[in-house]
């Protein structure tokens, strides 16, 4: 059980919302506490949300990442092939 002391102004708010949404006190306590604490979470990154992390995608070389490296390797293998749809 819990009890709070409410200011006139709060004790309004606290009305005017259950009965607009046409709930009980403990209801309307409970699902603001959870959203509250939802909302400390920390997010989940992109990847935990998907699941896991792509095995294939972390089997490369770990120069990718710079632009220079990449736009090389994605010359390279678009020339390769490019040579292979001509034979």
């Amino acid at each position: 059980m819990l009890n709070v002391n409410l200011d006139e102004e709060a004790e309004q708010y606290l009305l005017d919302i259950i009965s607009a949404e046409k709930t009980s006190n403990s209801e309307l306590v409970e699902r603001l506490l959870r959203t509250q604490w939802l909302a400390l979470q920390s997010p989940k990154t992109f990847l935990e949300r998907r699941g896991e992390s792509p095995r294939h995608l972390l089997s490369g070389p770990s120069d990718l990442s710079d632009h220079d490296v990449r736009k090389q390797k994605v010359g390279d293998y678009l020339r390769q092939r490019h040579q292979a749809e001509q034979s």
